[in-house]
């Protein structure tokens, strides 16, 4: 098979030769797959902003932002003097009835699963062991907002990081897309965020994650963002938290016999407009649908406001793979660990329970991950760039860390103190062994050597 000529949907047999290169385009999308250019920028504008503080920061808005705030201080956008979060009355009523309701969605979900701070106890023969989960105390989440301002991505993660009991939400954001968007402003007050500073990119992680004179620095940052903003999260990793490598969106389609066309190729439109460096990958074994879903895509293409966006994510990361059977298509979609899998087809929809690499399965023509983005329930930050073999969605257990507490008798110290000491000393530990032995009880100390 074919590339389809002058189509923005590229069909392709799996395993031709621009097939395997495709895929191989796709397997270095993570990590490796942030230009170098753009890494080795990130990593100098952190580098700026760690040492030069608030001057650093506030060049770097001017430049990168086009905001012309005349000192640090100024960026705090919901600061003294600095424009009040929208109330109700800018905000359409239609729009705050949406807001209420997938803010519900997300409250009800999480909840749910919630295994807030406490402590679980453990005791055996004299041993204690408390586990304690403590709430992260100051958290930073990034809000996108160069393209369009993302007040859904306020919900998907102050929802869950207020639940988990975080005590203070500190939110960077674009700063034309604060002022520019009152619905944006409206989620911000109604989640109850404590500070929004008007700073986007690796600046904004980067004084995030080491503070300024005018900002004091946080203990995790989380949130979606750009490859200019999974860069600098991959920079500060080793000195704060990040949640994930929350980059460009991707959607990986799996369809059979029966699957939709025109929900097929709508499907990954949503996620092609999102950023030119999105992902939107068909597979299917069926020759006729991968067609069927080209032309609709091109149908689709002809009236999209965000067109020009789309095509640029096919021709970068799209395309419409043919394979043999399920078993191949699956197998592709797995070594490929998208941020979003979608079965369409009987046929697929009847695998859902054997995926084990994707952020989140959407199962059917009436789930499409448009519903995940905001009203599902569950944080539509997820893994990208292939980590969804190894990573999670967001949820309240990012915004909880663990600590445990550790009490032995004197008796249970003796007993278990002569096995300590035994695997100290496998391992060459002497003063390891030594301080083992102390526990032994003086009798037995004089007993062994």
């Amino acid at each position: 098979m074919t590339e389809a000529g002058g189509s923005a949907l590229r069909v392709l047999a799996a395993g031709s030769s621009a097939g395997r290169e495709r895929l191989e385009l796709l397997d270095r999308r993570g990590r490796g797959g942030i230009a170098a250019e753009i890494r080795q920028t990130a990593a100098e504008i952190v580098g700026r902003v760690r040492i030069g503080g608030d001057a650093a920061l506030l060049d770097a808005v001017h430049r990168f932002d086009g905001d012309d705030a005349p000192s640090a201080a100024a960026l705090r956008l919901d600061g003294p003097g600095a424009r009040p979060r929208a109330a109700g009355g800018e905000v359409e009523p239609p729009v705050l009835v949406a807001i209420e309701r997938a803010r519900s969605a997300i409250e009800a979900y999480h909840r749910a699963l919630l295994r807030g701070p406490g402590v679980e106890r453990v005791n055996r023969d004299g041993v204690q062991i408390e586990e304690r989960r403590v709430a992260i105390r100051r958290v930073g989440l990034y809000v996108p907002g160069g393209r369009f301002p993302y007040p859904s991505s306020v919900l998907m993660t102050a929802v869950p990081a207020r639940l988990a009991g975080v005590e203070e939400i500190v939110v960077a954001t674009p700063p034309r897309a604060y002022r520019d968007s009152p619905v944006l402003r409206h989620v911000l007050d109604l989640v109850g965020v404590d500070e929004v500073w008007g700073m986007g990119g690796a600046h904004a992680v980067a004084a995030l994650a080491y503070g300024t004179e005018s900002i004091r620095p946080v203990d995790l940052i989380a949130g979606p963002g750009n490859a200019w903003v999974a860069a600098a999260k991959q920079q500060v990793a080793s000195d704060v938290g990040v949640d994930r490598d929350a980059g460009p969106s991707e959607v990986v389609i799996v369809a059979t016999a029966g699957a939709p066309a025109e929900c097929v190729a709508a499907d990954l439109l949503a996620q092609a407009e999102h950023d030119p460096l999105a992902v939107a990958v068909l597979v299917t074994d069926s020759a006729g649908l991968a067609e069927s879903v080209r032309a609709e895509v091109d149908s689709r293409l002809a009236d999209l406001p965000t067109a020009e966006t789309a095509v640029a994510a096919l021709e970068r990361h799209g395309a419409g793979f043919v394979v043999a059977d399920l078993n191949e298509a699956i197998a592709l979609a797995e070594r490929i660990a998208p941020e979003h899998l979608q079965l369409m087809g009987e046929a697929a929809e009847g695998q859902a329970s054997e995926i084990r690499n994707a952020g989140a399965v959407f199962v059917g023509a009436s789930a499409p991950v448009v519903f995940g983005d905001y009203v599902a329930g569950p944080s539509h930050v997820l893994p990208t760039g292939g980590s969804a073999r190894f990573a999670s969605g967001l949820g309240t257990d990012d915004f909880l860390r663990r600590s445990h507490t550790v009490r032995f008798s004197a008796e249970a110290a003796a007993a278990w103190a002569g096995a300590a000491e035994t695997l100290a000393t496998t391992e060459g530990l002497s003063a390891h062994a030594a301080a083992a032995r102390l526990r032994r009880g003086s009798e037995d100390r004089e007993t062994r050597p």
